[in-house]
């Protein structure tokens, strides 16, 4: 296929998918309508008729406008220089330098290379300064394996890089990496090595990657730009503000699906790409031994294969019992920990960057007519609007893994029950054994320790549980974060941040009845999960699967 027939075919995929994301929006914003009052069921007339105008409009101008590039909306300057050059949309005499070196893209959070608009907006700068175009890599704690997950998130990573790097090379673009604990330090360092003309980072809300993008941005020299290429709506289009629950974000969201969730793109050709390169630098299988090697306190998990190739295959070939649009028939019985199917099984790909959820959410919405729209639809509201939420909260909440960030109600409440007798203490080591007398919430503790996933509704019961069963809030907040985020291959994330929040602290959540050591915090108990699904079955289903794993 040649480039132009590609770029034809994706405006026609545009043109038929906004109208199906507009569908979406209207439907969800309907059955808000039915829950909701006569005001809000007239917001959700209104919402369908916005969503088919926008839609259609989005259809058209995007459709037309195929070869535009990276929507500037998605970019914002970190830096004054990087300001007026974000704020241009394109290079100008005041933007554009003489005789600087390359382009230089921080790959951090967005570890690919198909639907990655940080790389793609990189590409855009080089090709209009006829410049070079470097990648450029950190490998800090967690990368080596000394940080909390061990080599199960550091070789997962480090494997995906490898696949990147070799994609990245066949295109004639350099991947520079460095190692340490100061990661604003190594990207400095690549910068000054090659002589940056401009540095172009992926988006991270968390503390460490804010705070090491600032760093690089106050030093760096030259015009510095931040792409979120990891949501489907950037962040600051979305909101300039915490939002207090989903039904807050999800009509602001809705709102720009139809501009935003469009087809997959085809990464442009660098062209002042080289005849060759040089041996690369970086010796990953190095890498990767002294990853395992530092980080046997967490070893690997087997069974799910690292790197945007295998993120792809579980998205869409059926050769791999992928996700769409087989097991996506099944969501409807995703809150049941007994079918496991159900769930997508590809929260390692987005958490790592190996797989765009802007891509997983078009290629669902393409499915209308072949899979029920409940399905697709909550899909896409798991996908987009609650993956989404958790961004804004870790972007606009400081405290984001602290009773702090919690709202006043969930704090007071808390503390009111702080010193309430609890029936059951577990200490860290007890719990991260899943050594408790809960046979579920210790088949739930099992699938994290030993195969680095728990079940969606599973996460939720394990974490109140942590509360009821730990000396304090402030100790259950703590172990339950520092459990997810060692043994989980999702970890280290505003998904995991905010879900341990909502299930202790209430984020995003309500007052219920007042009840011992919960408060009015939402509470979970076994009886309920056994009205539910067959714990008998799921608890089985697990012990069977561990004990298989330990006879290899």
């Amino acid at each position: 296929m040649t480039r132009d027939s590609a770029r034809r075919d994706a405006g026609g995929m545009l043109a038929a998918g906004a109208r199906r994301v507009g569908a979406f929006g209207a439907r969800v914003a309907s059955r808000d309508g039915v829950r909701s009052t006569r005001a809000a069921t007239r917001r959700g007339r209104t919402w369908r008729w916005r969503a088919r105008t926008t839609a259609a409009r989005g259809a058209t101008t995007r459709a037309t406008a195929r070869d535009d590039g990276v929507d500037a909306r998605r970019c914002r300057g970190l830096n004054e220089s990087g300001a007026r050059l974000s704020n241009s949309g394109a290079e100008s005499a005041e933007t554009t330098p003489n005789g600087r070196g390359p382009v230089v893209y921080w790959c951090d959070r967005d570890r690919r290379l198909a639907n990655n608009d940080a790389l793609a907006r990189a590409m855009e700068l080089a090709n209009a300064r006829r410049a070079p175009l470097v990648v450029a890599v950190h490998a800090g704690r967690d990368l080596m394996g000394d940080g909390v997950g061990g080599a199960r998130r550091a070789v997962f990573a480090l494997e995906g890089l490898k696949e990147l790097e070799g994609d990245l090379r066949r295109r004639g673009v350099e991947t520079l990496t460095t190692t340490g604990d100061d990661a604003a330090r190594g990207i400095l360092e690549t910068c000054a090595r090659v002589d940056a003309s401009a540095v172009v980072c992926d988006f991270t809300p968390l503390r460490e990657g804010r705070a090491a993008r600032r760093a690089v941005a106050n030093v760096v020299g030259c015009p510095m730009i931040e792409v979120d290429a990891h949501n489907v709506v950037p962040a600051w289009v979305t909101s300039d503000k915490q939002e207090y629950a989903a039904r807050t974000i999800r009509p602001k969201i809705h709102r720009n699906l139809a501009e935003f969730l469009t087809a997959p793109k085809v990464l442009g050709d660098l062209i002042a790409a080289p005849d060759s390169l040089t041996p690369s630098e970086t010796d990953w299988d190095a890498l990767i031994d002294e990853a395992r090697r530092r980080g046997a306190h967490v070893p690997e998990v087997r069974g799910v294969k690292p790197g945007e190739r295998a993120a792809l295959a579980a998205l869409l070939d059926p050769n791999e019992d992928c996700f769409l649009p087989q097991r996506l028939m099944l969501y409807g019985e995703r809150n049941k920990p007994t079918t496991p199917r159900a769930v997508s099984r590809l929260s390692p790909y987005l958490n790592h960057g190996q797989l765009s959820p802007r891509r997983a959410a078009w290629e669902a919405a393409q499915l209308r007519g072949i899979v029920d729209d409940e399905a697709i639809d909550s899909y896409l509201e798991e996908l987009i609007v609650r993956r989404e939420l958790s961004d804004n909260f870790c972007l606009y909440n400081p405290h984001y893994d602290s009773l702090q960030g919690a709202s006043q109600w969930a704090q007071d409440t808390l503390a009111l029950h702080a010193s309430d007798k609890r029936e059951f203490v577990y200490d860290y080591g007890t719990l991260e054994r899943a050594n408790t007398h809960d046979e579920l919430w210790n088949a739930a503790q099992k699938e994290l320790y030993y195969f680095g996933r728990m079940h969606g509704f599973m996460r939720m019961y394990w974490a109140k549980k942590i509360l009821e069963w730990t000396s304090s809030p402030e100790v259950a907040l703590q172990t339950s974060i520092k459990l997810n985020d060692a043994y989980a291959l999702d970890g280290l994330d505003p998904n995991g941040y905010v879900g341990c929040m909502w299930s202790i602290a209430g984020v995003h959540d309500q007052g219920w009845k007042e009840r011992a050591v919960f408060g009015k915090v939402r509470y979970m108990n076994y009886a309920g999960c056994k009205r539910k699904f067959k714990i008998e079955e799921y608890v089985q289903r697990v012990d069977d699967e561990v004990k298989a794993l330990l006879a290899r």
